[in-house]
């Protein structure tokens, strides 16, 4: 790791530390919590492309670490105005470029200005990997690609991303192990997603997209 970047992420680590004492950023409460959250990190940076955005944010995970070893210019959404107030300061603070965006990614992603124009994607912990994609796939322009961090995962997950990838029109081209219960799905985005997705704030998640939910209950694609 280059020795700037490893001060800056250090710098970027004792920063949300601090501040999530005040403000609910992370679950670590400690470094050695936190520690592990950074170097799962790293695992996306194989995969970040040139122009790269994240969905629901918080604190910064995985986007800022891994920006700062990359040196890329990054995207951040985050609906949650202290959250996003976080991440421009924490931005400003360890000089790195980031854009951040205060909206839902429902929201976001119908804009003209991001949608379709990123080249790779991230959305740590908002959802079974369907609603990932969902919420990704939007803000890529074509041959871009959502990396999926996944711990454990079912067949009847796999199987509603993989149909939830027939109507998104996206692909998984690339499956890395990184121990028993971590993986990395990379899902590359194969023609323009559909006007319609994503759909309305809220119904992603609720009502993941595939043949079948997770708890046996039919899902919609047209909310």
């Amino acid at each position: 790791m280059p020795p700037d970047a490893l001060s800056q992420i250090a710098a970027y680590g004792a920063a949300l530390l601090e501040r999530n004492q005040r403000i609910n950023l992370t679950g670590a409460g400690t470094v050695d919590a936190l520690l592990p959250q950074i170097l799962d990190s790293l695992t996306i940076l194989p995969f970040m492309s040139e122009r790269h955005i994240d969905v629901g944010s918080g604190g910064g995970l995985p986007a800022i670490p891994a920006a700062l070893v990359a040196h890329c210019q990054i995207t951040l959404v985050e609906s949650r105005a202290k959250k996003a107030a976080f991440l421009r300061e924490i931005a400003q603070e360890i000089g790195i470029g980031a854009d951040v965006v205060a909206a839902r990614a429902e929201e976001a992603a119908h804009f003209p200005a991001l949608r379709e124009r990123f080249s790779s994607a991230t959305a740590r912990a908002v959802g079974p990997a369907s609603t990932v994609a969902e919420l990704t796939l939007p803000f890529l322009r074509i041959g871009g690609r959502s990396i999926l961090q996944r711990g454990s995962m079912s067949l009847e997950e796999r199987a509603a991303l993989e149909d939830a990838l027939l109507v998104l029109d996206g692909r998984i081209v690339e499956q890395k192990e990184l121990d028993a219960d971590r993986r990395l799905l990379v899902v590359e985005k194969a023609g323009p997603t559909p006007a319609r997705f994503p759909r309305r704030s809220g119904v992603p998640s609720k009502r993941p997209l595939g043949a079948r939910s997770f708890h046996g209950k039919p899902t919609g694609e047209t909310e």
